[in-house]
């Protein structure tokens, strides 16, 4: 069945502008609108606007396709988006004397194919000798401030390409919450000079930790060039930079050629130079975009182990005086990268949009 898209108010406020008296009686007022889905046409929203003394329109999409206002005296407009997201739309109503009215609404634009979020693998709420210190269910609508903010841009000037030759540019529209589910999508939309869109969230400065073990829940994305990841970075990044800061890879997946069945566990550190250390799991059968699975790892004062659905597939000894950045906080990162050194660029067999779902992060550290 084809994937319907349905639109989700959230917000919205009033505002005025221009020059003349508030006393007067032909001042543009009482302005509101509906915002409606199309149920024959993907991503098609009809905005029917109304107002008093109005003699103009004008809407904003704010999709970061156009800047400039669609205008008409009617109030009604018909616009698609072009990809699922959150997008806070703005409508103005004008009078001839060029007073307006402004009102905002957030809406968000996703499919209504709900993810199953029962097929997969899980893991438990608590573990014995072992204390739950901060986990993120995904409930609501709103990805959580107090812990995640997001990294925008595409690394440049300094870090073009974020150091891997990636394609995308990093958005915040790319993330929505919904039915307890995190969703992160790239998708195929020119924007500031790149030809894909994507999001990279991080927990840098709200939440840090050292030693335990962490139980994330996913559902990866496919296609030649995806390259999803849940990964820490050290929380000294900014004042001793990478890789001297340390990376642990919880789990990286390179999508195409049948390799959605594969992910790794890296980490890297300075040695002098950049050293790393990598496993790897392969499923005996399916894909990682099949259904949910739990990526691991325990860590401690010995050794990092790496584990999908509790299994043990890969272990990083951390004991040797050059490791010393295992030994510090670190901080989490999920993000889907487009294109780079690794996986290679998209081709005419990748589908866009294409998502990353997190059911679940928890974070646990021996008691």
């Amino acid at each position: 069945m084809a994937k319907q898209l349905f639109l989700l108010l959230l917000v919205s406020f009033l505002s005025c502008g221009g020059n003349d008296s508030h006393n007067n009686t032909n001042e543009p007022s009482d302005l509101s609108f509906e915002v409606i889905q199309s149920e024959v046409e993907l991503g098609l929203v009809i905005v029917q606007a109304k107002a008093k003394n109005t003699s103009e329109f004008h809407f904003y999409p704010n999709d970061g396709i156009t800047n400039d206002p669609i205008i008409n005296n009617s109030g009604e407009f018909n616009y698609t988006f072009s990809s699922f997201g959150t997008y806070t739309i703005e409508v103005r109503a004008y009078n001839q004397e060029g007073r307006f009215v402004k009102r905002t609404k957030q809406i968000a634009v996703k499919g209504n194919d709900p993810v199953n979020v029962g097929l997969g693998y899980s893991t438990p709420t608590s573990y014995e000798d072992m204390d739950l210190v901060w986990h993120d269910e995904f409930d609501g609508n709103l990805l959580d401030e107090d812990y995640w903010t997001f990294e925008i841009g595409d690394g440049c000037p300094n870090l073009c390409g974020w150091g891997n030759n990636e394609l995308q540019y990093y958005r915040s529209q790319n993330t929505s919450v919904s039915d307890g589910v995190l969703t992160i999508e790239a998708r195929q939309v020119r924007f500031q000079d790149r030809d894909y869109t994507s999001s990279r969230i991080i927990t840098r400065d709200n939440f840090f930790f050292r030693y335990g073990r962490v139980d994330i829940r996913a559902k990866l994305p496919k296609g030649q060039g995806i390259w999803p990841a849940l990964w820490m970075l050290g929380q000294n990044i900014n004042s001793v930079g990478w890789p001297k800061c340390g990376e642990i890879d919880i789990m990286e997946m390179v999508g195409g050629n049948g390799k959605e069945n594969t992910v790794h566990g890296n980490a890297f550190w300075d040695a002098g130079g950049v050293t790393d250390n990598s496993g790897h799991y392969t499923l005996s059968s399916g894909t990682f975009f099949d259904e949910f699975h739990v990526f691991s790892v325990i860590w401690d004062e010995q050794k990092i182990d790496y584990f999908v659905n509790d299994q043990l597939f890969h272990t990083n000894f951390i004991t040797d005086p050059d490791k010393s950045e295992f030994h510090k906080p670190f901080f989490f990162i999920f993000n889907i990268a487009v294109g780079g050194i690794w996986p290679g660029n998209p081709d005419h067999t990748t589908k866009f949009p294409t998502q990353m779902n997190v059911d679940y992060i928890r974070v646990f550290q021996f008691k």
